[in-house]
């Protein structure tokens, strides 16, 4: 830039403020040679060798999603139908374009209403809105709501068995509000993690200033609890009940609305949204009827133009850029429309029947999994209550070490490293299980751990 604003002495005050001495000491964490100005950049290549390279690299992604993936963690390796990605590549669709103006085409608002429609009759809510950015997104949006909502009251109980990241996001959006956070704080040991887990638990830390509990369902480390205990519990102390939920274990389980959920919010990317190494994702978000006008985010109604035909519009736009900020129920003003449109796809393509199928596959394959695995000398399933398709499996050795063997020796993508969140659960590993698991993959995840274990 030619022109940098800051003053030496406003320079020196963010550095104090950062807790670091010079410019320099930000960049301690990237190795001496890869700083700038010296980049070791190779020497430009033509148009030819660059093709080159770009295939070599897609030759190497298209190896990775080849390979058998047991990693879950909140984002799944599902079957998608080719009809998907066929309407989302249609002209009239295919955007990045976040619908703002209640006057955008009647066929984005239609498919913005089936959306809600999709997810309302999903999570057994009665409305819903036109997305968030991701899961983790909607949890933070849903404590907004909750303390708007409660009228004073100023603390959050989330479950330690809510995504870590879904509840790092909660205290960072939330950070200096002066909310008082229970109920997650870090346990000594895998038993208090269980006990901590669990309603009686978090039914302890309900008092007359919650404002939310949030819990996730299947949670975590993929098991399955009634929900309903602690919906009563909440609502007699005034408190309202917010459930991650998991849109395709909804396709088997009891939904969290007949639990007595306020709000059901989570990740939309199992409905038809590839990993994609990372995202673009989808956060879907729905709630019960009296709390629409403190729910954020774009909202599509249906109604009847002048002529009596059928139309729709945005509606009940509670956000800054029609109201004054400080009146807006959210600030966060993009939702994902395209994934949206590809969940809306999915969903309709599936049915009931086809959902709940592809549930009872997953279902089916992780207990196959976990029957198979439990034989492995040295390994040992930890997981107590039921589970949906994920599950904790203990290793004799590093998660690291073992999923670096299975993906060099055995082309598979091993589970997710519970000690990245959890130091008590060092040498854990969450392993997730899909319709796209068949048998002999399961097969030969145990003959690659078995060898391990040799």
């Amino acid at each position: 830039m030619p022109f940098i604003p800051n003053t030496d002495a406003e320079r020196r005050e963010m550095l104090r403020a950062v807790g670091v001495k010079t410019i320099d000491d930000l960049f301690t964490d990237v190795p001496q040679a890869n700083r700038f100005p010296t980049l070791d950049l190779p020497e430009p290549a033509s148009e030819p060798e660059v093709m080159a390279e770009m295939r070599y690299l897609a030759e190497a992604n298209s190896q990775a999603q080849a390979s058998a993936c047991f990693l879950g963690a909140g984002a799944y390796h599902h079957f998608i139908p080719a009809a998907v990605d066929h309407i989302l590549s249609r002209g009239e669709f295919y955007t990045a374009y976040t619908p703002y103006q209640p006057e955008v085409s009647q066929g984005t608002l239609q498919s913005i209403f089936e959306f809600q429609t999709l997810i309302a009759a999903l999570t057994g809510m009665e409305v819903a809105n036109a997305s968030h950015y991701d899961g983790a997104t909607a949890a933070a949006e849903a404590a907004i709501l909750a303390l708007q909502q409660s009228r004073g009251r100023h603390r959050v109980v989330m479950s330690p068995v809510v995504h870590p990241h879904y509840r790092q996001t909660v205290h960072t959006y939330l950070q200096g509000a002066g909310v008082n956070f229970a109920g997650d704080e870090t346990p000594e040991n895998y038993a208090a993690f269980q006990t901590r887990s669990r309603v009686k638990y978090l039914a302890k830390c309900v008092d007359e200033s919650t404002a939310l509990v949030i819990v996730q369902y299947p949670n975590f480390i993929g098991e399955i609890e009634d929900l309903a205990p602690l919906a009563e519990i909440a609502h007699t102390a005034g408190a309202l009940l917010a459930v991650v939920a998991n849109p395709i274990a909804l396709g088997l389980l009891k939904s969290p609305g007949e639990m007595g959920a306020d709000i059901v919010l989570g990740e939309g990317q199992p409905l038809g949204i590839p990993l994609s190494f990372g995202g673009p994702y989808l956060g879907f978000f729905a709630t019960r009827q009296s709390l629409l006008h403190k729910m954020s985010g774009r909202v599509a109604g249906e109604t009847v133009d002048a002529q009596g035909r059928r139309g729709y519009v945005l509606t009940l736009a509670a956000r800054e850029q029609h109201i004054k900020r400080e009146r807006a129920s959210s600030n966060i003003c993009t939702n994902q429309a395209l994934m949206a449109l590809a969940a809306s796809v999915y969903l309709s393509l599936m049915g009931n029947f086809g959902l709940r199928r592809v549930a009872e596959l997953c279902y089916h394959h992780a207990s196959y999994a976990a029957e198979r695995l439990a034989r492995i000398p040295g390994f040992q399933i930890v997981s107590r209550y039921p589970f949906f398709h994920e599950f904790v499996l203990r290793c004799p050795k590093s998660v690291s070490e073992i999923n670096r063997h299975l993906l060099d020796q055995h082309e598979i993508i091993g589970g997710y490293d519970l000690g990245q969140d959890f130091p008590f659960l060092a040498n854990h590993m969450l392993l997730a299980f899909t319709e796209m698991n068949s048998r002999d993959q399961i097969d030969a995840l145990f003959d690659a751990l078995s060898a391990e274990a040799l």
